[in-house]
């Protein structure tokens, strides 16, 4: 079939698609984008796809996109991550590649993906270009704005002339982020919207039903994404609010079918119980530690006991605590506090100013105490003799190019990546690191020399054989 384009492809192929599940980090499996599907999203994405790795790799294309056995996730959108215009990679039936230039994950920053690509237009050019005259299938983008609405709306231009057929604009800069994420500019989205003639998809500010109709209403996109608000309630784009366990429950057993790596069912249910598991702490350790589907399963059906012996001993006319619209086990966005806040709830709590606003464990510690991240109290679960004191951590030398931590016996003193580029260059041995270019060299020569001396007897034998039977003759 012919290549459609614009208006056509978002009409025709992505059957008008409104309600949008974001391409999400470890988020966005098969299993989940089936669950969303059957609770109102139009279209989904694939997570984040090495382009060259997807290129050399079946096993990677398979358990990436076994999801081609499945028809009822269509349409669906395949999020590509490239940093050279090398070439794209295939796509599998009926998905369409899509660049996500407007990420920024941390994790982008080394291979120089997502949003991290924001400022080196003449590469994403050359990156589009490339890929929509290489594939029989429209190309799509993904980016966040600029502070400057003009620069914003020139990027998008530029988007669309290299030949992008859909552009979703996330609403916040790059480094509105975590806990500085703030408020996303709808303005922005509008003023591309009525710059650009290729449909545009919204994407930022958006908790409950209600929302994505405003944000059509005001920017005049022709869908709108989330990713935070779908997290924490599936059914978002049905304009539920149904009970935490309904969606846990269905999630899993969606699972059975698809199976995925249980670190992403785990960071499902973190998401959905959030507001529960602040309740029954407990549980929330027992979610962490647990090795298996079923011991997942398990603390579900548990938090769910709790919650229905909590509705059944509920008061006449109590209402929900913390501030919040709902019972903590229903469905409900979770709102991100910001800095200020973060700073306040530090101080209402006794924590130094400037101290991380999430929970924090004190434990006491060869005779002195000490705040622990969450993070770290996992890692004091998985080993409970780990010590966190700075003072004890071992002080590494920096390597003389890059500033990394350098190889203890490392002859010139560098991290491993830059001691090979150098012994490679003036071809000499790192024992330390295991570089043999020089020995390896000299063991070529070695051969070589070996092989012209095999080879010259024999040519001398041949001589002499002509010789005399030429004196013969």
């Amino acid at each position: 079939m012919p290549k459609l384009r614009g208006e056509a492809f978002w009409r025709e192929t992505l059957r008008s698609a409104h309600y949008v599940v974001a391409p999400m980090v470890d988020q966005s499996e098969l299993a989940w984008r089936l669950l969303s599907r059957r609770h109102g999203a139009q279209l989904c994405y694939t997570p984040m796809l090495h382009a060259q790795v997807f290129l050399r790799d079946a096993n990677y294309r398979r358990e990436n996109l076994y999801g081609e056995a499945c028809p009822e996730d269509r349409p669906l959108i395949v999020q590509v991550r490239a940093a050279t215009a090398r070439g794209p990679p295939g796509t599998a039936t009926g998905a369409h590649p899509g660049l996500p230039a407007g990420l920024p994950e941390r994790r982008c920053l080394p291979g120089h993906y997502g949003a991290f690509l924001q400022e080196e237009w003449d590469l994403l050019q050359r990156m589009i270009l490339l890929a929509n005259e290489k594939l029989s299938v429209p190309i799509t983008c993904k980016i966040r704005v600029f502070p400057e609405i003009a620069k914003t709306v020139k990027y998008a231009q530029m988007l669309e002339k290299a030949g992008c057929q859909l552009l979703t604009v996330h609403g916040r800069t790059k480094e509105q982020k975590g806990p500085l994420a703030g408020v996303a500019s709808w303005e922005h989205i509008q003023a591309v919207r009525k710059a650009v003639s290729i449909p545009v998809f919204a994407n930022g500010n958006i908790q409950c039903l209600s929302d994505v109709e405003e944000c059509i209403r005001k920017t005049g996109v022709h869908g709108v994404m989330t990713a935070e608000g779908n997290l924490h309630n599936p059914a978002l784009f049905e304009g539920r609010n149904p009970l935490v366990w309904e969606m846990a429950e269905e999630y899993l057993e969606i699972v059975q079918k698809y199976p995925c790596p249980l670190s992403y069912v785990r960071a499902h249910l973190f998401k959905l119980w959030h507001h529960t598991l602040q309740v029954y702490q407990q549980l929330r350790e027992e979610l962490a530690k647990v090795k298996t589907l079923e011991g997942i399963v398990d603390v579900n059906r548990e938090l769910k006991h709790r919650c229905q012996e909590e509705i059944a001993n509920q008061k006449e006319g109590e209402k929900p605590k913390e501030g919040l619209p709902f019972f903590h086990w229903i469905c409900q966005p979770y709102i991100r506090p910001g800095p200020k806040e973060r700073c306040k709830e530090n101080e209402a709590s006794g924590t130094e100013k400037g101290m991380r606003g999430k929970r924090a464990l004190e434990e006491e510690e060869d005779g002195h105490s000490e705040l622990l991240s969450k993070n770290k109290q996992k890692k004091k679960l998985r080993n409970p003799n780990k010590s966190f004191d700075p003072s004890l951590k071992p002080k590494y030398a920096k390597c003389d190019q890059c500033g990394n931590p350098k190889g203890n016996k490392c002859v010139f003193n560098m991290c491993r990546g830059c001691c090979k580029k150098r012994a490679f260059k003036e071809t000499a041995d790192c024992p330390g690191h295991g570089l043999l270019f020089k020995t390896k060299y000299e063991k070529s020569l070695s051969w070589q020399s070996s092989q012209r001396i095999i080879q010259t007897p024999e040519l001398s034998r041949r001589d002499v054989d002509v010789g005399d039977s030429a004196g013969d003759r």
